[in-house]
């Protein structure tokens, strides 16, 4: 299948103001684009590319002062498969585990797993080590944590929400994080695209989704406890110890974002395209999700 993806960020800037932008898709997922995902700025501007220390696509720039707009539009290829559940995988002895992943056992800004260890091992202690304790602390955080956009602040920790037991997604991944690094379960932080591809669509617009995934059997596995089932479509742009790695804009300097879209739907079999491959979209409007 593929999917068209994209989003359109508006700034109002008071001065020239550097920017780091962490929007293009996962370097994972290159092979996949039907059509560059290149990102365009109005007024037309110049930015360097470059990879940060997780292997991420970040882009500086320095914005003028007005209005300045990010966007990208593009498509992917996408396998159409859920997220992989693995009952066979299991969880890997600290002494055992690659040293890539030890940071991601650490406590973190958003994420201090120390803060949980008595009250992780009393909820999942009895819990096998592997994927059926993944999913434990995953249907845990789901039932623990209510949703809604209005309880949404930057500053909120995994311990916070664990308190006041609400949020949004970036709440319930940092939540499952934290309770999983207790059990010394290394776990990473995931920002992408997330559609209403094989689920009810939603009424609310659409943003940029986070989840996290663990490494156990081997290999790096998606959790999602504000989805709780496995999903369709999920395209991953980066990945951190918390979203204080994977921030999509980080601005220096005064700003109003005025403006903010993201788009992701199934491209429908004969639905007419660009020469580059994207829809034709009359506007970004009328893409579902915006």
């Amino acid at each position: 299948m593929k999917l068209s993806i994209g989003y359109s960020l508006t700034y109002e800037l008071e001065q020239p103001t550097p920017m780091i932008t962490m929007l293009s898709v996962h370097y994972s997922r290159i092979s996949d684009l039907v059509a560059p995902d290149t990102l365009t700025t109005d007024p037309s501007t110049p930015y360097v590319s470059y990879r940060d220390s997780f292997g991420n696509w970040c882009n500086r720039v320095v914005a003028p002062a007005g209005i300045f707009r990010l966007r990208s539009d593009t498509v992917i290829n996408d396998t159409g498969l859920p997220d992989e559940v693995a009952p066979l995988a299991r969880q890997h002895p600290v002494e055992n585990l690659p040293e890539e992943t030890l940071r991601f056992l650490l406590p973190s800004r958003y994420c201090e797993s120390d803060r949980f260890l008595d009250a992780a091992w009393e909820l999942f202690g009895r819990t096998p080590p592997s994927w059926e304790r993944a999913q434990a602390i995953s249907e845990w955080v789901h039932g623990h944590i209510a949703f809604g956009y209005e309880w949404a602040r930057p500053s909120k920790t995994a311990w916070d929400a664990f308190e006041e037991r609400q949020g949004v997604c970036r709440d319930y991944a940092h939540l499952g994080i934290a309770l999983s690094r207790a059990m010394n379960i290394p776990a990473r932080y995931c920002t992408g695209y997330l559609g209403d591809i094989g689920v009810p669509a939603s009424p609310d617009p659409m943003d940029f989704s986070g989840w996290y995934e663990v490494f156990m059997g081997g290999r790096w596995l998606t959790v999602d406890p504000r989805n709780l089932v496995p999903r369709i479509g999920r395209v991953l742009i980066g990945h951190g110890r918390d979203a204080a790695d994977v921030a999509i804009t980080t601005t220096f300097g005064p700003n109003v974002l005025k403006d903010f879209r993201v788009w992701t739907h199934e491209v429908v079999p004969g639905e007419p395209l660009q020469p580059d491959g994207r829809p034709r979209h009359e506007d970004i409007d009328d893409a579902r999700g915006t």
